[in-house]
């Protein structure tokens, strides 16, 4: 058995389609095609369900390129420790975040860089939790910064970073003066916009609001933080947000952050 098989099989489980993972591997279709029928006999089950193209993996093939993943994990975990040993560390962190910590997310990383100067980092945000995790599992990341509670972290590694509150921020014309804190029922009176329903983020705000015997109904709901933040920037719109979005950057000019009584 040899690392190329293992490649190949894992490159064709996540394409779905022989000529595509060929071309992510870069070789001819025959080539892989033969070298995962060589894999097969090699370890007497069937991987693959043939037709006339790719029909999916077998019930066997599913359960072993989860090895086949662990294995090439492996693999690059040493060879980086390898090149570490002789020139520090080196490689590529794969790291996933949920949009509330897209922003505090900088403040951990930049540190980290400037200690190991040939580590590459990509910072996918934007993600939900249980997508993290499942990607995590599957390899495809190497750490994440995520809600742990109901996801199932069992089996993997959990440190506490940070425990986050939740503000309000408007168009400045749209608060009074004086507000040094808002009420929830004044907040969700505001034009808001929010994170979509469903995200971690979104739904603690619509947990604390339900406490507060309110209901938020936003005009616009997006999946970007970005958005939010530039929405809110035009001085039309109102938001709750994690109070750590703020911990790298200022809130957008002609805005107010504001504290809630009661804050999630």
């Amino acid at each position: 058995m040899l690392f190329r098989q293992l490649e190949y099989f894992v490159a064709l489980a996540r394409e779905r389609h022989f000529a595509h993972a060929a071309a992510a591997c870069f070789v001819s279709q025959p080539a892989l095609s033969e070298a995962i029928r060589k894999l097969e006999r090699e370890l007497g089950v069937p991987l693959v369900l043939r037709g006339k193209s790719f029909e999916g993996l077998t019930p066997e093939g599913e359960r072993l390129v989860l090895w086949a993943r662990r294995i090439l994990a492996d693999r690059d975990a040493l060879q980086h420790e390898v090149t570490a040993l002789r020139t520090g560390l080196t490689g590529d962190l794969r790291v996933g975040v949920v949009p509330a910590a897209a922003s505090r997310v900088a403040l951990l990383i930049d540190p980290f860089c400037a200690e190991h100067p040939l580590v590459r980092v990509r910072i996918d945000t934007g993600l939900r939790s249980a997508d993290i995790v499942d990607r995590i599992r599957r390899f495809e990341l190497d750490a994440g910064v995520v809600y742990v509670d109901g996801v199932d972290t069992d089996g993997l590694v959990r440190t506490r970073l940070y425990e986050e509150r939740h503000v309000l921020i408007a168009g400045a014309e749209l608060l009074a003066e004086d507000a040094g804190r808002v009420t929830w029922t004044d907040a969700v009176a505001l034009p808001m916009c929010l994170l979509s329903r469903g995200m971690r983020g979104r739904d603690r705000v619509d947990e604390t609001a339900r406490e507060h015997g309110l209901t938020v109904t936003p005009r616009l709901e997006t999946d970007s933080v970005a958005t939010l933040l530039a929405l809110v920037g035009t001085g039309r719109w109102a938001s709750v947000v994690p109070a750590g979005w703020f911990a790298a950057s200022p809130p957008p000019p002609g805005t107010r952050v504001v504290e809630l009584d009661g804050a999630a």
